[in-house]
């Protein structure tokens, strides 16, 4: 039977070890992201309640509330650092999707990336 040498053994061990760490990692920030998109879920459905038809917010009007100066230094950064029209019809459409949609997408995408594969063994004669 042929096998690895020690070294090849450990170095193919420390980067199954890392591999694991990066999807670890992945599955954590699906958590979060998937978390933030209940809480604004949550909140939107409230509003909806109150006022008796559907109510969004978008990601740009809970980023306006919650850091407005932030806002605008990112939004006059990314203008002066590429074509205005970047943040015109990129960036600020991107964020006036509901912040529920957006931060579901985003924890749905990290959970793809940091899910378990099925390890498959593959004998060959």
């Amino acid at each position: 039977m042929w096998r690895l040498p020690a070294r090849e053994a450990a170095k193919n061990a420390d980067a199954q070890g890392s591999t694991q760490a990066m999807l670890a990692f992945f599955r954590f920030l699906a958590a979060v992201f998937l978390l933030t998109a209940l809480i604004a879920a949550v909140y939107d459905g409230t509003r909806t309640l109150a006022a008796n038809h559907l109510v969004t917010t978008s990601l740009l009007e809970h980023w306006t509330v919650l850091a407005p100066k932030l806002l605008d230094t990112v939004q006059s950064t990314v203008k002066r650092a590429t074509h205005p029209l970047v943040w015109d019809l990129g960036l600020a459409r991107l964020l006036q999707m509901p912040a529920a949609l957006f931060f579901c997408v985003i924890g749905l995408a990290f959970a793809y990336a940091g899910r378990r594969r099925r390890r498959i063994n593959v004998f060959a004669n």
